[in-house]
């Protein structure tokens, strides 16, 4: 238990740290200021500052999160009427803002009126000892010492991020899933190389067993299955999903061999095999094809993570047709318990199991829903189609809208995980 939920922290905190360091590496190259870049949640447990970010490591390892300049960042947001503490250099310009009560900078208190961090950057307030408003400006590089310690910089309005270009804000929402998918492209890839090969996903037929129903019918290695009774079969999934839901039935196979140039028909009959479970299927004595050139292996990394991205959006869309199903969905639950049975296959299936959460979480990322990165990009193309972004009070009604659509579902989904893996 303790080994499943080690690794399941690290696969979770792996995932989450490539994601958002996609968005911090594209918001620093568009000039958005970053102000904190966080390893874990909670609270801070080590930090240190370097270009104008604060990297901090917290109690929880759970992942991580990047603060962006004017991106929902407002926990140093300053309110008038509290009392803060200041510190100014030689030419009584505030290098230091502390918000904490714990005593760390020896410095002038303030009774904060009025303030602008934004454009004219300024402090105006009473202090002690001194008659009527007192008024300071602030550095562009000052900092700010929020309640917890955490030091970050001040954030002018022109690195702010709406102060970017429109194409470079969405560069910046699209990286963190852009992160996700470059993780599983590489993974897939190294395990291509690392197995020899990678297996085919065509309706290509690999090695034949001997005896078995598919020889007994006259089929070889190399051969393509074009149909089934004369239905499609684009895909080795549904190859065998159709051979395994027909034991011992005969079944007309269309092939395309590779030594020749028109397609025959075959009557294949599967075997009936009894599983464990007493579940029958069926089976013909044939092997996924598999592709051990280098052109195979270098692309097996892209297409993997292509057919799960398609598969999860194909997966999302047949809902409108076919109706919301709850168990289609998974959350922290689900990846746990998944977590569980893979660490029993061994380092090779966890690493493979990392790379296909990537994909799903740079895809699920991408769905047009308010809070998520792809509700965000909606919002850049409404502000490119209208020439300006929303008003402020509308977009964030839009993405209070979705983060309660999201907390609901993430309910729903961790319930329904609950009932299927602990009380089922």
């Amino acid at each position: 238990m303790l080994q499943t939920i080690l690794i399941f922290l690290i696969i979770f905190s792996i995932l989450v740290i490539i994601h958002e360091f996609g968005h911090f590496y594209f918001a620093k190259k568009a000039g958005i200021l970053v102000r904190e870049f966080a390893i874990g949640m909670g609270p801070k447990v080590f930090s240190t500052r370097k270009n104008g970010t604060t990297y901090t490591v917290r109690l929880l390892p759970l992942g991580g999160y990047v603060r962006m300049a004017g991106y929902g960042d407002d926990e140093t947001e300053l309110r008038a009427g509290m009392l803060v503490k200041i510190l100014v250099d030689e030419n009584e310009m505030i290098t230091n803002i502390d918000l904490s009560d714990k005593d760390q900078l020896e410095g002038i208190p303030m009774e904060l009126v009025a303030y602008d961090l934004d454009e004219a950057m300024y402090l105006e307030g009473n202090i002690a000892g001194r008659t009527g408003l007192v008024r300071y400006y602030v550095d562009r590089e000052a900092l700010i010492t929020e309640a917890d310690g955490t030091q970050v910089q001040v954030a002018p309005l022109d690195v702010q991020f709406q102060s970017a270009p429109l194409g470079e804000r969405m560069m910046t929402n699209f990286a963190g899933p852009m992160n996700n998918f470059i993780l599983g492209v590489i993974i897939f890839t190294i395990l291509a190389f690392v197995q020899g090969g990678v297996s085919v996903n065509d309706s290509v037929l690999g090695e034949i067993e001997q005896g078995g129903p598919a020889q007994a019918a006259g089929l070889s290695k190399g051969d393509e299955i074009l149909a089934i009774e004369g239905e499609k079969v684009g895909s080795w999934s549904e190859l065998i999903t159709i051979i395994q839901q027909n034991p011992e039935k005969n079944l007309t196979f269309t092939v395309q061999s590779e030594d020749q140039e028109s397609s025959e028909d075959m009557t294949v009959t599967p075997r009936k095999v009894v599983s464990e479970e007493g579940v029958e299927y069926g089976q013909i004595g044939v092997y996924q094809a598999f592709d051990s050139s280098l052109k195979g292996k270098l692309m097996a990394g892209f297409i993997q993570t292509w057919t799960i991205i398609t598969s999860i959006f194909g997966l999302v869309l047949s809902m409108f047709t076919r109706g919301f199903d709850i168990n289609a969905f998974g959350g922290p639950l689900a990846i746990y318990a998944a977590t569980e049975e893979v660490a029993s296959y061994g380092f090779m299936s966890i690493i493979s199991f990392l790379g296909y959460l990537s994909v799903n979480l740079g895809t699920v990322n991408l769905f047009p829903i308010p809070a998520l990165d792809g509700g965000k990009l909606i919002l850049n193309l409404i502000e490119g189609i209208r020439g300006k972004p929303l008003e402020p009070e509308k977009e964030g009604i839009i993405t209070v809208v979705g983060v309660v659509l999201l907390l609901i579902l993430m309910v729903l989904i961790t319930w329904n995980d609950i009932q299927r893996f602990f009380l089922g």
